[in-house]
């Protein structure tokens, strides 16, 4: 067991996963508070380093590509407060620090942990549901559908068409940018037979992003569909069904879904592995693991 404690959050190693605990300090970035605990299994990293400066340095982890839905959503794009691959660490702590490095790059080359991509995600990504309000609109996501809302600083045009309901199988991307400069950011749904290349301020697929304190949020939404698609690794062009998504409540005797080809029972597989370790690491308490659970066994 090893273990590090600061006012930047915890980080303990027991030799199968490390747990990544935010701090309750002031420049903890909002996402890692709202994102919470992290649960890494060691196969799911490709190294960890420390950077030593004068007065504290910073650990970080860095994991194999493909394995965290966050990563792969935002592009390695967040900012040190927001990233939770990132750990503060005080100067006079730096002997701790070097010796949690130590104990998980020993048991990287005893457990042969290739450094390579892997062709699943490793980590569930963040749970569902969500909702977050940022920028030009709120995005909401209950993991089979998105929601796109739009506000008063919404563009004329945009918010004329009125809300977006988008089914996950007809959305065959996502991507999150922060604003940069004078560049706006943005969450970006890629819709399937619906491409745009219209800039997000006008994109109806798309919310706006201005910089703001809330913008990281966005990125767990693009995480939380993100680790719902088919894995970057997975072949392209998987069929799905499309059409638009009716708003408001679905009749009860709605017809369910085809039947699952072979990639949708692998993705309700998936999706049980997902909650076992959200129930394992406490972030769904028993009723609600078994709820979901029976949720996923009927479409199966």
């Amino acid at each position: 067991m090893a273990e590090i404690i600061q006012k930047d959050g915890t980080w303990t190693f027991d030799g199968d996963a490390l747990r990544l605990t935010p701090g309750r300090d002031k420049n903890v970035g909002l996402l890692r508070r709202t994102l919470g605990e992290l649960l890494v299994p060691l196969r799911a990293l490709a190294g960890v380093s420390l950077e030593q400066g004068k007065k504290a340095g910073r650990l970080r982890l860095r994991l194999r590509d493909g394995a965290d839905p966050l990563l792969h959503a935002t592009g390695g794009r967040l900012t040190e407060p927001n990233d939770p691959y990132q750990l503060l660490v005080e100067s006079d702590r730096y002997g701790v620090a070097e010796y949690f490095v130590e104990e998980v790059r020993s048991a990287l080359l005893l457990e042969r942990v290739p450094a390579g991509p892997v062709a699943e995600y490793l980590l569930p990504g963040p749970s569902v549901p969500l909702s977050v309000a940022a920028g030009d609109g709120t995005a909401s996501f209950d993991g089979e559908r998105v929601r796109l809302e739009w506000n008063w600083k919404t563009e004329d045009a945009k918010a004329a068409a009125g809300a977006r309901t988008l089914a996950l199988r007809d959305i065959t991307a996502v991507e999150w940018l922060p604003a940069v400069g004078l560049e706006n950011g943005h969450l970006r749904l890629t819709v399937r037979d619906a491409p745009t290349q219209a800039p997000p301020k006008y994109d109806p697929n798309a919310v706006e992003l201005w910089g703001f304190k809330k913008d990281p949020l966005m990125a767990l939404v693009a995480a939380a569909v993100q680790a719902r698609l088919p894995h970057p690794s997975a072949p392209a062009g998987i069929p799905a069904p499309s059409g638009p998504v009716p708003d408001g409540p679905e009749p009860e005797d709605a017809p369910g879904p085809a039947p699952a080809a072979e990639h949708d029972h692998d993705a309700l597989l998936r999706r049980l592995r997902e909650l076992g370790e959200l129930h394992r690491s406490g972030v769904l308490t028993e009723e609600e693991f078994s709820m979901a659970k029976q949720a996923v066994l009927k479409r199966m």
